[in-house]
């Protein structure tokens, strides 16, 4: 919860579907009357993204790092200040996850520093979260046209392991969605554990869920 705006984060690797998921979902409780913002991932707006990805200037550092962090927590923060809901496309763990993967952090270094400090505030920042979801399924990672997502295809695998245990150290409790659901089918089971977590007042009823499907237990991230 940021002040009055409940907050709700969509996570996992890449090509998981965290963000039509995202969508998805806001547009479902904008449907229902819900002041709802979406939160879009900051790597593409990150200008210093664009000048490793689009333009092949440099590589992945910790400048960059330090800036999708502080990107992400800007906005979540912003949009909550005039929402009663916010939907993230990722936590601020996974962008900690991703510095793990691409620096180098030997011990001593400025790099370890920063994101040891990065791992301190992830933790005092979990609570925030109302609810966190994890998409377990994996998509076709080649989209024609995309140099963001063309950027990090090898990464696919290891990013989900570094991401599970990521939010497994920092504290940030996480409820895996089943897998081989539709956009449609995760949007309404999502929607039965966000009120039966008390954060909306919808009824698994109302929302076409049987009690059986709204039963599945909140797991922390495994390593």
């Amino acid at each position: 919860m940021l002040r009055d705006c409940a907050v709700i984060a969509i996570e996992g690797t890449h090509a998981s579907g965290k963000t039509t998921l995202t969508h998805a979902l806001a547009a479902y409780y904008r449907e229902r009357g819900i002041h709802v913002a979406t939160v879009e991932e900051p790597a593409r707006h990150s200008p210093f993204i664009e000048e490793i990805v689009v333009h092949d200037k440099g590589q992945f550092d910790l400048e960059t790092e330090a800036d999708l962090f502080g990107a992400i927590l800007s906005a979540q923060l912003r949009a909550a200040r005039q929402h009663t809901m916010i939907i993230a496309d990722k936590t601020i763990a996974n962008v900690m996850a991703y510095a793990w993967i691409v620096l180098q952090t030997p011990p001593g270094s400025r790099e370890a520093a920063v994101l040891k400090a990065m791992k301190g505030f992830c933790e005092a920042w979990a609570p925030t979260y109302d609810a966190v979801f994890y998409c377990v399924d994996r998509f076709d990672q080649h989209q024609q046209g995309d140099p963001y997502r063309a950027k990090v295809l090898d990464l696919q695998t290891a990013a989900d392991r570094v991401v599970r245990s990521t939010c497994a150290a920092v504290g940030q409790r996480v409820i895996h969605i089943p897998p081989n659901m539709t956009t449609d089918e995760r949007v309404r089971w999502i929607a039965a554990r966000v009120t039966r977590l008390g954060i909306t007042r919808d009824t698994p009823a109302a929302l076409g869920i049987t009690r059986r499907q709204a039963k599945t237990p909140v797991a922390r991230s495994a390593p």
